[in-house]
């Protein structure tokens, strides 16, 4: 056995809801450790978020230059098509993720966090073993023996057991470093992972096709914010095959041959070079000694409290492990919370809502509750919405003509705000003014009586507060 470690708090796993989590523990006092057996950052920061919208940026931009290409636009010429090199923009965006990972590592290390790299496995719920990265070896071993024990492990990418991943058939993590672009992409999944991905590389010349097991693309959002990601698919003819299932795989020299089946009609056969599963995620619990811990359980999650207490005296859990919304920075605010009432301070995760952001084209906001949702519980209540056609600064940067808007839901009789909804390009940015409103608690006359600056793409939430009350300005 190597090195033997106790600690006041134990966190294992680097992601944003970790390395947040150790960093505000060691600025309290707190003698911190942190065990991660990848790089730095997790999910989000090395294979999810961050990589993502780079690829995501990267397949807009030439899908700009694409246009300019083909006719004159804007007054900009280009007298031959742009050339993409696959490679050089993997390496672009590698750049970012190995800035962002060292500037994590910087972090821990000014907030005195000591960092372990390996593979931890529990014997008790205070009690580990981290493996380096030979394994077996026993000098490479780290005993752990902590007061408090914070579980951030995340989650991994769900699969389905008729769709083996390996060799042509990969997951996001793998489409995000591709040594070249596939002719032919078939995405099994059109939640906001594979639509995404998908667009993504739609812009980038890749012929994609959709299957999505349900009868409707981004299910979690309702029809009206789905309409204009709906409608970009069929304008860019990317087929979406609905209400079909993924029945099996064959891989060849010639690539990968998908089998179908919508409804009662006959199975169908697409092929493709490359078959992208983005069914979603699951929580990360397996191969670490969870069962040794002697939490409860919620389903597939851990059962945890207000506070991110589990059924464990002193253990935690945040993030994806503990369930829905699976979102980065949830589990950042979970993870501070945690670290400050360990540090004796008051506190518990009771947010009004947390906002949800599909970067698709185009860009998809959500918080709080929809028309819909709101009816469903018996409210009562007004709604305003404007597009960002009728806005100044959308229709200078080309976002007014994609069917986007803004829209608003209020209490009939309060008019305290309950939920905001976007789609449109850009929209993604308006994300923390929406939260902001109805963490405040702001009425409608709030968001009206709020000046502003123009021209901005935020003008058009007081014009949607206006429209609730019946007097919107500029439609």
């Amino acid at each position: 056995m190597g090195a033997s470690i106790r600690t006041q708090v134990l966190v294992v796993g680097g992601g944003p809801g970790g390395y947040v989590a150790a960093i505000r523990a060691g600025q309290l006092g707190l003698e911190t450790t942190l065990v991660e057996a990848d790089r730095l950052g997790g999910t989000c920061l090395i294979r999810g978020c961050i990589p993502s919208k780079a690829l995501i940026h990267v397949a807009t931009k030439y899908a700009d230059l694409q246009r300019h290409a083909a006719a004159p636009h804007l007054g900009i010429r280009l007298s031959a098509p742009p050339q993409f090199d696959l490679t050089e923009a993997v390496q672009w965006k590698d750049g970012i993720v190995d800035r962002l990972s060292g500037g994590v590592a910087g972090l821990l290390k000014k907030a005195k966090v000591r960092v372990v790299h390996g593979w931890v496995q529990f014997s008790d719920a205070k009690t580990c073993v981290v493996k380096g990265e030979d394994g077996e070896t026993p000098d490479a071993q780290t005993l752990i023996h902590a007061e408090h024990v914070i579980l951030a492990t995340g989650s991994v990418s769900a699969a389905l057991p008729q769709l083996p991943l390996g060799g042509d058939v990969i997951s996001s993590t793998e489409a995000l470093s591709l040594a070249e672009l596939p002719q032919r992409l078939v995405v099994v999944g059109a939640g906001y992972i594979g639509l995404e991905m998908g667009i993504a590389f739609a812009k980038l010349g890749v012929e994609v096709r959709f299957v999505e097991a349900m009868d409707r693309i981004l299910p979690t959002y309702d029809a009206a914010l789905v309409r204009p990601v709906e409608q970009w698919l069929k304008q860019h003819g990317v087929a979406v095959h609905l209400s079909t299932k993924a029945l099996g795989v064959e891989q060849g020299d010639a690539g990968v041959s998908l089998t179908v089946q919508s409804g009662d009609a006959a199975p169908q056969t697409l092929d493709c070079d490359k078959l992208l599963v983005a069914i979603g995620r699951r929580p990360n619990t397996q191969g670490w000694g969870l069962e040794q811990m002697a939490v409860d359980m919620n389903g597939p999650f851990v059962r945890v409290d207000a506070q991110c207490r589990t059924s464990m005296h002193n253990v935690w859990a945040i993030g994806d492990l503990v369930g829905e919304p699976m979102l980065a920075h949830k589990a950042s605010a979970q993870g501070e919370m945690v670290a400050e009432i360990i540090a004796g301070r008051r506190r518990a995760f009771e947010p009004n809502a947390i906002a949800a952001v599909c970067f698709t084209e185009p860009e998809i906001v959500a918080v709080g509750l929809s028309p819909d949702q709101a009816r469903a519980q018996h409210l009562e209540i007004v709604t305003g919405q404007f597009p960002f056609a009728a806005n100044g600064r959308s229709l200078t940067m080309q976002a007014g003509a994609d069917g986007g808007f803004v829209r608003v839901v209020a209490r009939a009789d309060t008019h305290q705000v309950i939920g905001i909804q976007a789609v449109g390009a850009h929209a993604s940015e308006l994300s923390g003014e929406f939260a902001l409103a109805i963490e405040m608690g702001a009425v409608l006359e709030d968001i009206v009586g709020t000046i502003h600056a123009h021209p901005t793409m935020s003008e058009t939430f007081p014009e949607a507060a206006m429209a609730a009350l019946g007097h919107a300005i500029h439609i």
